[in-house]
């Protein structure tokens, strides 16, 4: 809270006056974060049909949104596990619906391109790719949202649509 007030400008008197603890404030951030990034999604994914075309969808979204908010979500990346109780559940069931939104555009991928592989694990893979770019992206250096979601997503679905090495 003392880095928050700090960094605002607003008191530590004041930031306590409008949120009575560190894991509300952390609550309300979380909750507006994710909801946003899935209302963006919802509507993004709307009028798109190809499963191939809404994981793109889901890549953008993603990375325009961290690019866009690198300082919070280096915040979130960070304080993922600090809320608890009712707070903690919101956050979590949220959480849950973007992963099986994520899960389900993979389970359609497989299905059309008649492919096998573990959603889970390429979900999680593909959250991992993306969630880490806080790290390491500078604007000044790399691409912008758009044409990193293009390279990641030519990654990511040229290995879970490539065939398996036999060793």
């Amino acid at each position: 809270m003392r880095d928050l007030s700090r960094e605002s400008g607003m008191s530590l008197a004041g930031m306590y006056y409008y949120f009575e603890s560190k894991e509300r404030l952390l609550y309300l951030i979380q909750r507006h974060t994710f909801t946003t990034i899935l209302d963006r999604l919802r509507r993004r994914l709307e009028p798109v049909a190809d499963p191939e075309k809404r994981i793109r969808v889901f890549i953008q979204n993603h990375l325009e949104y961290f690019l866009a908010n690198q300082k919070a979500m280096k915040v979130l990346s960070h304080e993922d596990d600090v809320l608890k109780g009712e707070f903690g559940a919101e956050i979590a069931g949220i959480k849950r619906e973007y992963y099986r939104i994520c899960r389900d555009l993979m389970e359609a991928f497989k299905k059309q391109r008649g492919l096998e592989f573990s959603s889970r694990i390429a979900v999680l893979s593909l959250f991992g790719m993306m969630n880490w770019i806080y790290t390491w992206h500078h604007p000044r250096k790399d691409v912008n949202a758009g044409e990193l979601a293009q390279q990641m997503g030519d990654i990511f679905l040229r290995g879970i649509g490539g065939r398996a090495i036999s060793g």
